[in-house]
């Protein structure tokens, strides 16, 4: 028989648990302005946790534009302003004196074109953590090894980890990238159109990546690549001048679609 003081931590243990698994992100009417142009209008949607949900549409559509909204990268840019709410875990992303810093560790961002800092792999992806005060050597090696794993590039670089990142092909450092992002330990991972500048195979193991990774992150991608979010995602978005037109699970989007926007954007008759 379990002890009261012990039922009582693990009922507590079960209610984080659900709660965790319950989380997603919300945006609740967002609009955004760079300076006086408006580039994204009321957007609601709801980002299921442990999911990856796509942001589709025509270049200069604002997918970019929310998804760095999501962790606020937008905030770097000069004369911006918003209104509306995004949130997570029911928090506002946007409330005054939240510490951006710790946003982003929680909301971590792969960007379009890999970026490895021209350091070695090893120190790529220990230099998240040492910034944030993590010197042990033994630890660092451990964080260093579970990221390249979960990024599935261990088995590619374990004996060449003190050589530099520029060495890597481009799938292998857009990987790279990925295993310092997620050596953060983050809750969220936001990746703006990650394989587009890679060759088929390097995609197919980003893809792959991706279905792994969704078992403990929510996870947003941006695509110009239909396929892609076909077969990668679990919901789909479709932005078109900065609104969103349609947003269901990925099936019912690709296969029927209730707007007519939707269904000629996917059916090549523009974009």
């Amino acid at each position: 028989m379990i002890p009261p003081a012990a039922r009582s931590s693990v009922g507590e243990a079960a209610v984080a648990t659900a709660n965790l698994h319950n989380d997603a992100i919300v945006a609740d009417e967002f609009s955004f302005w760079y300076g006086p142009k408006q580039a994204l209008y009321d957007i609601s949607l709801d980002v299921p946790a442990r999911q990856v949900t796509a942001l589709i549409g025509p270049s200069g559509c604002g997918k970019s534009t929310f998804l760095r909204s999501i962790n606020r990268m937008n905030d770097l840019i000069p004369d911006i302003r918003h209104s509306g709410e995004i949130r997570l875990d029911g928090k506002n992303l946007y409330a005054p004196h939240l510490d951006t810093v710790t946003l982003r560790q929680r909301v971590g961002m792969v960007f379009q074109r890999w970026n490895p800092f021209p350091k070695s792999i090893y120190d790529n992806v220990a230099y998240g953590p040492r910034i944030n005060g993590q010197s042990n050597r033994a630890e660092l090696d451990e964080i260093v090894e579970s990221s390249l794993r979960r990024a599935a590039l261990w088995d590619e670089v374990k004996d060449r980890l003190r050589q530099s990142a520029l060495g890597l092909s481009g799938g292998q450092q857009q990987r790279l990238c990925i295993a310092r992002t997620l050596a953060n330990q983050p809750e969220v991972l936001l990746l703006d159109e990650p394989a587009s500048a890679l060759d088929p195979v390097a995609t197919q193991k980003i893809e792959e990546l991706l279905y792994e990774l969704k078992r403990e992150l929510t996870i947003v991608i941006v695509t110009h690549n239909l396929q892609q979010a076909a077969r990668s995602s679990d919901r789909t978005a479709f932005f078109y001048m900065g609104r969103i037109v349609e947003a269901d699970a990925t099936e019912r989007i690709f296969t029927s679609p209730r707007e007519e926007r939707t269904e000629a954007y996917i059916t090549g008759r523009f974009g």
